[in-house]
C-alpha cells in the first residue's frame, strides 16, 4: 500500500446504525459513560468560551489552545471571557470521576466541560472536537451557518495513569517541528507520556555543555546501512545526524506540558553507547578508536564502570535534569553485552572489591549507583526489564518489553511497571504479512487488531500486584524510518488502538465497534494532512 494517504469523503462525527437507535459517537478512546439526549447545539461565529474562573491562567491557556485550529480555518472565532456558550470549569467534586476525568454536556442551550482537574478539562475538549465534522479543525466543510453537534452527556476518566508513546530520534533524527506534530497527535487521543529516546549507538541527540564532542562527533554518522543490520554492509553514502539544542528542548517540553504530556528523556547506559564512545573513547574498557555506528544491532563496546565514567554520566544527567521537570529519567539498561567487562582487568578487580562472582552483578551495581544519584536529585528511574538482572535498583520502575514476565516479576517485587511488550506494542513491526507492499521495516507482524486486543494486566497477578501496573506504552524504533510520513504511517491508526487500551474501561472495548468509530478519525487525518495506513477492513 506504500505511504499514500487513503482519501475519504468528509462526514460527520455521528453515525447511525440500523440495529441500534440513536447516535453512535465516534469518540476514541471510547468513554466510560455516554448518554444521548434530544436536540443539538449549533456552533457558529457567535459562540464564545466562558471560564468559570476568569483568573485561572491554566484554564485560559487550555481554552486558547483548543480554539486555535478553529479560529484559523473554520470561521469560529471563539472569544474567551467569563461568559460563553461553552463553559469550562475545574470542579473536582462535580464530575464524579477521578484524576484527569471530565464531564461533557452538550445541550441545545450550550456546552459544559467540567474537569476534575485541568487535564480533565483538556481531555473533555479533545472529546468535544471529535463530536464535530472531521474537517472542522482544518476549515473544511464548515459554513457561516455553523456546525451542529448532537446533544449528549459524557462522563469519562482514564483507566491507567501512564499512557505512553515513544519516539526514537537517535537512529534517525527528526526536527523539532515534527516532534511537536507527533505530540499533537498524542494529545488528541489522551496519551500523556512521551518517551523521547535521545541517545544510541547511531547518534547522540541532546546538547550537553560540559562535553562538546557529543555534539561535534557523537551526533553524526558518516553514512547509514541500506537494508537490515544482519546483512552484508552497504552504505548510503550520506552523512546523517543532528541534535536538539537546550533552547529547542525547553520549547518542546513546554509545548508538551501545555498539552498535558510529560516528556521522559532516555539516556542509554551502560550499553547502546557507541556514539558517546566515539566522542570520548576513554570511557570504554578497550582503547578504541570507535565510530558512530552506521549499522543496526547490538554492539559489544559499552561504558566501562570507571569512576571517570560515573563523573561523565552524572554530569550529563545533571544537565538533563535541568531540562526535564518530570518525575522520571529513563536510563535504558537493555542489551548490554558483558564481553568487554569480562575481558577487563579493571572490572575483575572491581568485582573482587565488591564481592561479586557474576559480571551481571556489575550492571545491577551500575544501575543502582545511577539511581541513587538521580534519587538525590529528586528523580526516579525507568529501565527496560534487563535491569531486573544482577539486582534491581530499589526504587526503579520497569518497562517490560521482552514479554509480560518481567512485568509480573517486577510488580511482585513491589516495583511500578509499564507494560510495553514487543508482541503487541512495537510499532516498528509490519502491519501486513504482505511485506512487498508495505514500507521496509525491521520485521515482525503487528496488525491493528493485535494492538487492540492487548490487556495490560497479566492474568496471574493478585490485586495488590496488579495495582503496580501503572499503564502501557507503545514504542516507535526508527532504524528503518527516515521520514515523518513513514513514522506517521507506522503510528496510525495503531496508536488509536493503544489509546483505547490504556484509557477506556476494558468492558467498554469491542474491536468491531472500534473499526466503525475509526472511520471518522481517518477522515479527520485526511482533513489535517496526516499520513496513516488504511485498515485492511
Amino acid at each position: 500500500m506504500g505511504l499514500g494517504r487513503n482519501v475519504l469523503l468528509l462526514g460527520t462525527a455521528i453515525m447511525m446504525t440500523a440495529c441500534e437507535p440513536g447516535p453512535v459517537l465516534s469518540v476514541i478512546p471510547v468513554p466510560k459513560q455516554v448518554e444521548a439526549a434530544r436536540g443539538s447545539f449549533t456552533l457558529d461565529a457567535g459562540v464564545g468560551i466562558g471560564l468559570a474562573d476568569a483568573s485561572d491562567a491554566s484554564l485560559r491557556e487550555i481554552a486558547e489552545l483548543w480554539a486555535v485550529p478553529f479560529r484559523r480555518g473554520a470561521a469560529l472565532p471563539f472569544p474567551i471571557g467569563s461568559e460563553g456558550d461553552i463553559r469550562l470549569a475545574v470542579e473536582p467534586e462535580a464530575t464524579g470521576v477521578g484524576a484527569e476525568g471530565y464531564r461533557l454536556d452538550v445541550r441545545s442551550d450550550g456546552i459544559s466541560v467540567v474537569g476534575t482537574d485541568h487535564a480533565g478539562v483538556f481531555y473533555g475538549l479533545q472529546t468535544l472536537s471529535q463530536l464535530m465534522p472531521p474537517g472542522t479543525e482544518a476549515g473544511i466543510g464548515s459554513t457561516s451557518e455553523g456546525v451542529e453537534i448532537a446533544a449528549v452527556s459524557i462522563v469519562d476518566e482514564p483507566r491507567f495513569a501512564y499512557r505512553g508513546m515513544h519516539l526514537d530520534v537517535a537512529r534517525h533524527f527528526f526536527d523539532p517541528d515534527f516532534v511537536k506534530r507527533y505530540l499533537d497527535l498524542l494529545a488528541r487521543y489522551k496519551i500523556n507520556r512521551f518517551h523521547w529516546h535521545l541517545t544510541e549507538d547511531q547518534g547522540w541527540r541532546i546538547e550537553i555543555d560540559a562535553y562538546p564532542r557529543l555534539m561535534e562527533i557523537a551526533a553524526y554518522r558518516d553514512e547509514t546501512q541500506i537494508g537490515h543490520g544482519s546483512e552484508e554492509f552497504r552504505g548510503d553514502g550520506e552523512r546523517h545526524g543532528g541534535y536538539y539544542t537546550k533552547e529547542e528542548i525547553r520549547d518542546i517540553v513546554a509545548y508538551a506540558k501545555a498539552r498535558h504530556i510529560t516528556v521522559i528523556p532516555e539516556i542509554e547506559m551502560p550499553g547502546h553507547a557507541q556514539a558517546a564512545l566515539a566522542a570520548y573513547p576513554e570511557l570504554a574498557c578497550t582503547e578504541g578508536p570507535f565510530e558512530v555506528a552506521k549499522t543496526w544491532g547490538v554492539f559489544e563496546d559499552i561504558y566501562c564502570p570507571y569512576e571517570e565514567t560515573f563523573v561523565f554520566l552524572e554530569t550529563v544527567l545533571t544537565e538533563v535534569i535541568e531540562l526535564f521537570p518530570g518525575e522520571y529519567i529513563h536510563i535504558g539498561g537493555d542489551e548490554a553485552p558483558k564481553t568487554r567487562w569480562e575481558e577487563s582487568e579493571y572490572v575483575e578487580n572491581l568485582m573482587q572489591r565488591l564481592g561479586f562472582n557474576d559480571v551481571e552483578q556489575v550492571q545491577g551495581w551500575f544501575i543502582r549507583r545511577i539511581e541513587r544519584f538521580l534519587n538525590d536529585k529528586g528523580k526516579r528511574i525507568i529501565g527496560w526489564d534487563e535491569i531486573l538482572e544482577g539486582g534491581i535498583a530499589p526504587n526503579a520502575t520497569v518497562g517490560s518489553w521482552r514479554g509480560v514476565l518481567g512485568g509480573i516479576e517486577a510488580s511482585r517485587m513491589g516495583h511500578d511497571v509499564i507494560m510495553t511488550p514487543y508482541s503487541h506494542l512495537y510499532f516498528d513491526y509490519y502491519q501486513s504479512e504482505d511485506r512487498e507492499n508495505e514500507p521496509f521495516a525491521i520485521g515482525g507482524f503487528l496488525p491493528l487488531d493485535t494492538v487492540y486486543s492487548y490487556e495490560p494486566i497479566p492474568g496471574p497477578l493478585r490485586a495488590r500486584d496488579a495495582s503496580r501496573i501503572i499503564g502501557a506504552q507503545a514504542n516507535m524504533w526508527t532504524e528503518y524510518m527516515k521520514t515523518p510520513e513513514h513514522v506517521e504511517y507506522m503510528l496510525l491508526p495503531r496508536m488509536l488502538a493503544l489509546a483505547e487500551v490504556v484509557w477506556s474501561p476494558a468492558e467498554k472495548k469491542g474491536y468491531e465497534a472500534f473499526l466503525g468509530r475509526l472511520q471518522w478519525h481517518l477522515r479527520r487525518f485526511d482533513a489535517l494532512g496526516v499520513n496513516y495506513r488504511p485498515p485492511d477492513r
